[in-house]
């Protein structure tokens, strides 16, 4: 009788690979995580900036520089950061909340004083005082600008209205007359930027210079 020769059965299982371990998974989100830190760290923390410096050192070197003023080889301030003018003869700009003695430019800040704050009332109401007692001959309303600090504490900037106000005052101690300094704010308020931005001013430094070389 004839036998058939037994042939191995082939099992079609296959082995599973084992399931990475909870300490595998860790490691590599923390090895992402590392890497993804680190090119952010290079790519926004060192190139961004050195490109962007760049490019405003070449198209806008001024400015790049921190709008710094010579004058005589000396550098007497900047058109974007205010400075505190007290001679009678120079335009005065907006109080100062910045740093402990005002216009700080280490230490920016307004007053973060509300509307109903007493204190703030009181400053105001000094403040209104002061101006009134340095400037007897002004006949207009004392301009908002003059007796409000800035957010920043270093606004360069006053309001045509605040420049005019203070020309009286001017005049006497430089002895010209006040259509000589008010034809010297009327050629130096600057418009609206772009001509919807903002509201009209007049720079503080850029006008005493001017007037030092009327």
């Amino acid at each position: 009788m004839a036998t058939t020769a037994s042939r191995p059965i082939l099992s079609t299982a296959t082995t599973a690979a084992p399931a990475p371990s909870v300490r595998d998974n860790t490691l590599r989100h923390l090895g992402t995580a590392a890497l993804f830190t680190l090119v952010s760290i290079v790519l926004l923390g060192v190139i961004y900036p050195l490109f962007i410096t760049l490019i405003g050192s070449l198209l806008f070197p001024f400015q790049a520089n921190g709008s710094l003023v010579e004058q005589n080889g000396k550098i007497i301030g900047s058109t974007i950061v205010g400075q505190l003018f007290t001679k009678p003869q120079y335009f005065q700009g907006r109080p100062s909340a910045a740093g402990k003695n005002g216009y700080d430019p280490t230490a920016t800040g307004g007053t973060n004083l509300g509307p109903t704050s007493k204190k703030l009332i009181d400053s105001t109401r000094s403040t209104i005082v002061a101006l009134r007692k340095a400037n007897p001959d002004a006949t207009d309303p004392i301009p908002m600008d003059l007796v409000t600090s800035s957010a920043s504490g270093i606004d360069p900037d006053i309001s045509p209205e605040g420049a005019y106000y203070q020309v009286p005052r001017i005049a006497k101690a430089r002895h010209t007359t006040v259509d000589a300094i008010r034809s010297i704010v009327a050629s130096h308020v600057h418009g609206r930027d772009l001509g919807f931005l903002g509201e009209p001013h007049v720079n503080v430094l850029e006008i005493n210079r001017a007037l030092d070389a009327h």
